[in-house]
C-alpha cells in the first residue's frame, strides 16, 4: 500500500491553502494521505483536510512561541524511526515548510527535491517535474534511493478540490528531547497590510510593470485592483526599482496565482514573470511592443501606452459602478 505524507500548515487558524492543494494531489497518487500539522489545532483542521483526502492528522501539539521547523522535523523523524515511513512527504514552499524540509532531511539522510510544479508516476515511482532556468525549460526528477522522498511543491501547482470525505482522524504526534536545537523562538509576526483579496487568492489580479515609467504610476495599478475587488502585482523590475513591495511579487521569485482574471500593464513577459502567472484562466495584457512575449499567453493583447490606457479603463470600471 503506498502512503503519502503532508505538512498541513496553517493560516488564520485554518488550513493553509497550499495544504489542501498537496491533500488534492496526494490523493491522485497515493491509497492512502496523512498530515501532518502543529499547534494543537489538528481537531479544526481535521473536517476540512478529510474532505480534501486526508484519513489521519498527526498533531505535534502547541508548540508556542517556538519555531516550528525543529519540533516538526524531529517529530516526523521519529515516528518513521519507530515504523515504515511513507513513500513521500510533500510540502509547500513556503518559509516554514522550507524550513522543515531542510531539518528533516538532515535527520533522515534523504536528499529533498525543490520548486516541483507537477506530481505523477512512471514505472510505478513518484516522478516529479520541476521548472528550471528561469522557466524556459520543463525537466522530470525521481528519486532512485530509498524513501522517503522529499518534495517541495510550488503554490498553486494543484487545484484544492474536495471530495466529501469524512474528517480525518487525529492522532498525537509527540516531539523528543531537543536540547539546544530547539532554542529558536518567533520574536514577532509581519503581516503585509493590505484591503480586499490576498494575492494568492484573488479571482482578479492587476499587474504592472516597468512599462509604467516611474513610481508614482503604480497607484493606477492598485487604484483599478481595488475597484475590481481584485489584488495588486508586480513585476521584479518593479519590485527591485522600489515602486512596489515584495509581497506584490509575481514570478519565480515571487508569488504563483492563479486568477480568473489577469491584467499585466507595461510587463513584457520575461519567462521569470511568465512561470507565476500564466495558469490564469484569463491573461489580458496592453503593451507598446507587439513582440513583448507576453502576447504568446495572453487571451487578449492590446498594443498601447499603458499610461493612456490604465487611467482610461478605470475612468470606464468607476462609470459603470457608479
Amino acid at each position: 500500500m503506498s502512503k503519502i505524507w503532508l505538512v498541513a500548515e496553517r493560516r488564520d487558524g485554518a488550513a493553509a491553502p497550499a495544504a489542501l492543494e498537496l491533500a488534492s494531489a496526494a490523493r491522485t497518487l497515493a491509497e492512502t494521505v496523512e498530515a501532518v500539522t502543529w499547534g494543537g489545532e489538528g481537531e479544526r483542521l481535521a473536517p476540512v483536510l478529510g474532505a480534501h483526502g486526508v484519513t489521519t492528522v498527526f498533531d505535534v501539539g502547541d508548540i508556542g512561541s517556538k519555531l516550528p521547523a525543529p519540533s516538526v522535523a524531529a517529530a516526523i523523524a521519529a515516528r518513521w524511526a519507530a515504523e515504515a515511513p511513507p513513500e513521500a512527504v510533500l510540502l509547500a514552499t513556503s518559509y516554514d515548510s522550507r524550513d522543515i524540509a531542510a531539518r528533516l532531511s538532515a535527520r533522515v539522510d534523504r536528499p529533498v527535491l525543490t520548486n516541483a510544479v507537477a506530481l505523477g508516476r512512471e514505472g510505478g515511482s513518484l516522478l516529479s517535474t520541476h521548472a528550471v532556468f528561469g522557466g524556459a525549460k520543463l525537466v522530470r526528477a525521481r528519486f532512485t534511493g530509498e524513501g522517503p522522498g522529499i518534495f517541495l511543491v510550488r503554490p498553486k501547482s494543484f487545484p484544492a478540490e474536495p471530495t466529501g470525505g469524512p474528517p480525518a482522524s487525529v492522532v498525537p504526534l509527540p516531539v523528543p528531547e531537543l536540547g539546544s536545537v530547539d532554542g529558536a523562538e518567533v520574536a514577532a509576526h509581519h503581516a503585509d497590510l493590505r484591503t480586499g483579496p490576498s494575492l494568492e487568492e484573488a479571482r482578479v489580479v492587476v499587474a504592472g510593470g516597468r512599462g509604467l515609467g516611474e513610481k508614482g504610476r503604480f497607484a493606477l495599478v492598485e487604484e483599478l485592483a481595488a475597484l475590481l475587488g481584485g489584488a495588486p502585482a508586480a513585476s521584479r523590475a518593479v519590485v527591485d526599482a522600489g515602486w512596489a513591495p515584495y509581497a506584490y511579487q509575481v514570478g519565480q521569485t515571487g508569488k504563483t496565482v492563479e486568477p480568473e482574471v489577469y491584467l499585466a500593464f507595461g510587463i513584457s513577459g520575461a519567462t521569470q514573470h511568465l512561470v507565476g502567472m500564466k495558469s490564469a484562466k484569463h491573461i489580458i495584457a496592453v503593451n507598446r511592443d507587439p513582440s513583448a512575449p507576453i502576447f504568446q499567453v495572453a487571451d487578449l493583447g492590446v498594443v498601447g501606452d499603458v499610461n493612456q490606457v490604465l487611467p482610461k479603463l478605470i475612468e470606464l470600471v468607476r462609470s459603470r459602478l457608479s
